[in-house]
């Protein structure tokens, strides 16, 4: 009797895992699913001015209705991209992309479609690659799907690439899409094509050759050392590691030369290779190429996740002098923050609005100290309270990405 009820048990666990195993349904099931509750590097801080409910009840109560404006689907219903908003008849960029495609993967558990949107995602992705490589994603495509031209974005490939590693521990790599093998073969076309092998700076696009006039040139934002160490994680390759130490002393000589008061980076440096500086005006988009401006608002971020993440004591000392120069010029006072300021300090001139894309990111670096919670619940305060309706794609993305952060959400891809 007991070995005829030892035989029933085993094979009923043989079959309920034979058919687990081959369920659809089943290997979707997110294997970290929202919310985690990371605990970040000792000494870092979380608001606590409300409960951790609270802070995830914020992040779901704003994911939902950013899932309903930003994410669309294309005609066939096959795949998925995040609108742009129409801007120069744009539909979609790469960069955009990649903010979503981290978000739906860091979404799972709370969105039980996270999975079927992260796929969509992909083949939009997959949909639209450079003239250079199947792996990497052309940076923009008008209304209807057609790419503006051949090159990419690298920022847009970098958080690709991350978001597949992230979907790897979310979902595994047994379905139909091997996140992993994908996620490897993109951040290796990365560093073929978007570093530069010489100072290990980034370059700005798979577009920029060896001889072009601006190999030397990077977007600071594009300085991702979090990702970078995922990508050394996944792939072995030791020439992340040249990357990120040779990016944190650029950091450094940067914010000592050239904003020795406020700690800010520009939005362009130039001359990596002999004595970087502060692009110059119209560099590639404006006339603040030099200045802390739409592109390095999210440096903070970019470091101070680090931090939160490794621990990386450079990240640390970078962040303290942002926080510090923050803090003192607006006394305290969220309602003084700007969006844009020159390497001194200063607003620019004629920013008399609030802009998302700068104040999220501060609020993350100054996650790296105790000494800023009381700053730190300000800054929550006054993020949450701006209208999604109020803001386009990149303010409301960059808002939504950071309050996944900010509320412990945001988990190691390796």
């Amino acid at each position: 009797m007991l070995i005829k009820l030892w035989c029933y048990l085993f094979c009923t666990c043989i079959f309920i895992a034979f058919t687990n195993f081959f369920n659809p349904l089943f290997a979707q099931q997110a294997l970290k699913p929202f919310p985690q509750h990371v605990k970040y590097s000792v000494g870092t801080i979380n608001p606590n001015h409300i409960s951790q409910k609270q802070l995830d009840n914020a992040v779901e109560s704003f994911y939902t209705p950013w899932k309903k404006r930003f994410i669309k689907t294309t005609p066939d219903q096959n795949q998925s991209f995040i609108w742009f908003g129409g801007i120069g008849k744009k539909q979609c960029v790469s960069e955009g992309q990649g903010y979503g495609m981290i978000i739906v993967a860091l979404m799972a558990g709370f969105d039980s479609s996270a999975k079927s949107i992260y796929d969509k995602l992909y083949r939009y992705y997959k949909a639209h690659p450079t003239g250079k490589s199947h792996y990497l994603m052309a940076w923009a495509q008008y209304a209807g799907g057609k790419n503006l031209d051949n090159t990419s974005a690298t920022d847009g490939d970098m958080d690709i690439a991350y978001s597949l590693l992230l979907a790897n521990k979310q979902w595994g790599s047994n379905g139909p899409i091997n996140y992993l093998a994908e996620g490897k073969a993109m951040i290796n076309d990365i560093m073929k094509y978007e570093i530069n092998h010489h100072t290990w700076s980034v370059i700005l696009s798979d577009g920029v050759e060896a001889e072009s006039k601006d190999y030397f040139d990077m977007r600071s934002s594009d300085f991702m050392p979090a990702n970078f160490k995922a990508f050394y994680s996944a792939t072995n390759d030791i020439r992340w590691t040249k990357v990120i130490n040779s990016n944190y002393r650029l950091f450094t000589l940067m914010q000592d030369k050239y904003s020795p008061d406020a700690g800010l980076l520009p939005d362009f440096i130039v001359n990596t290779n002999k004595v970087a500086k502060p692009a110059p005006p119209y560099f590639l988009e404006s006339k603040y190429d030099g200045y802390y401006n739409y592109n390095a608002c999210r440096v903070p971020w970019r470091i101070g996740v680090d931090y939160l993440l490794t621990g990386d004591k450079r990240a640390k000392l970078i962040t303290d002098r942002i926080n510090h120069w923050i803090r003192e010029t607006t006394n305290n006072d969220t309602y003084n923050l700007s969006a844009g300021y020159t390497l001194a300090g200063n607003d620019i001139k004629g920013r008399n609005f609030e802009a998302l894309s700068f104040i999220a990111p501060f609020a993350v670096s100054a996650m790296v100290d105790k000494k800023n919670q009381q700053w730190l619940n300000k800054v929550w305060d006054y993020l949450v309270a701006f209208k999604l309706k109020d803001y386009d794609y990149y303010d409301n993305t960059i808002k939504l990405l950071n309050m996944i952060i900010l509320s412990g959400n945001y988990w190691k891809a390796n």
